[in-house]
């Protein structure tokens, strides 16, 4: 319940600590050779995500480099760009990258694209500089139309600030309804259910709460200092209050353990709970939205979204705290979690009468 968590807080946000994979090594097929060739390549070299770490004399060579997994991509220059360019005959130059992982693909592809436009319009500058443009005929020649980015609220591009704040959450999720289908379970394991129920005069409620009410104390504590280290220390970026960033972590507890004692309740079973915890948690991590948009997803994937716990604190995290809304916008969400928490309340008299009559079968 403490070491786990704190080990993923740890491993996934020192693991994306730069924002963006840097350094993903690139190769080059020059057989140009040519000083404007070379200036690419250097280029290309000073880009933070990429690095070139190899030069091969063939497309052959370095295709089996990149099928094998040692370079994510390379650059080809066929023999003549140089002289075709002075010439204005529109030389083709190739560049070939894999898809296999696709985070790396994307941003190698994107580094490997801007090279190639910014290779043609070095030489296109060099040539209208030599028939007299000026430099504003020039820039509104090679670029009539000049881009304005604005990246909203994520501005770094930081793979970190929205992969961590849905990876670790929701593996704690996972923690959260696996120790509370464990808890249930186990009384009926070692034999201690009745005497569970004795001590609280055979009131399930009362039992039950005394036995979470620990569990949840120690979960806030996890989740609070979660939520500082990555909002406080680490800097992510957030524009909703303090006020909001606890009641969604105490949603986020207390929602996750509904849904274990619910599932404990539905197969009052120590080794089919936790298979169902285990699964709806993983599960979730696909049907939360962050990495491919539940809107994309088929129709019966998106009413099944909403059987998440996950998702909701998800929705929840991005409408109120990363984005800064009020509550109102994501009622539905926050009426979601609501719904999970008071789920037990479904099975809490089968509960009890599954300590008092169930026999552990192993």
């Amino acid at each position: 319940m403490v070491v786990f968590p704190l080990m993923v807080m740890i491993f996934f946000t020192s693991m994306m600590d730069d924002g963006l994979p840097t350094d993903m090594p690139v190769g080059v097929v020059d057989l140009d050779n040519t000083s404007t060739s070379r200036s690419l390549v250097q280029r290309l070299d000073a880009f933070q995500m990429s690095k070139v770490v190899a030069h091969y004399p063939s497309v052959s060579e370095a295709r089996r480099d990149i099928q094998e997994n040692k370079i994510y991509a390379f650059l080809y220059i066929p023999k003549g760009t140089t002289e075709s360019l002075m010439a204005g005959r529109q030389p083709k130059i190739s560049f070939y990258y894999s898809y296999t992982t696709l985070a790396s693909g994307a941003l190698l592809m994107k580094d490997l694209k801007t090279i190639s436009t910014l290779g043609s319009a070095a030489v296109g500058q060099a040539t209208m500089r030599a028939k007299g443009f000026t430099d504003a005929q020039i820039q509104a020649f090679l670029q009539p139309i000049r881009i304005d980015l604005h990246q909203i609220a994520n501005p770094w591009t930081s793979y970190n600030s929205y992969l961590s704040t849905m990876l670790v959450p929701g593996v704690i999720i996972l923690f959260i309804l696996l120790i509370s289908a464990y808890s249930l379970g186990t009384e009926l394991k070692f034999g201690t259910s009745k005497e569970w129920l004795e001590k609280a005069d055979n009131r399930i409620v009362v039992a039950t709460i005394g036995k979470f009410l620990p569990h949840t104390l120690i979960w806030l504590a996890l989740v609070y200092g979660y939520e500082y280290y990555v909002f406080y220390v680490l800097h992510f970026p957030h524009q909703g209050s303090s006020w909001m960033m606890i009641l969604l972590g105490l949603m986020q507890v207390l929602a996750a353990q509904g849904f274990g004692i619910f599932a404990f309740g539905l197969m009052p079973s120590l080794r089919m709970s936790m298979s169902v915890c285990s699964l709806w948690a993983v599960l979730s991590l696909s049907m939360v939205g962050s990495a491919f948009p539940v809107m994309g997803m088929d129709g019966a994937l998106q009413s099944l979204s909403w059987l998440f716990p996950l998702r909701h604190y998800y929705m929840l995290y991005q409408i109120t705290v990363f984005n800064g809304f009020p509550l109102l916008e994501a009622w539905f969400h926050f009426a979601a979690l609501v719904a999970f928490i008071l789920m037990p309340w479904l099975v809490i008299k089968k509960i009890k009468n599954a300590m008092l009559t169930y026999v552990y079968i192993p």
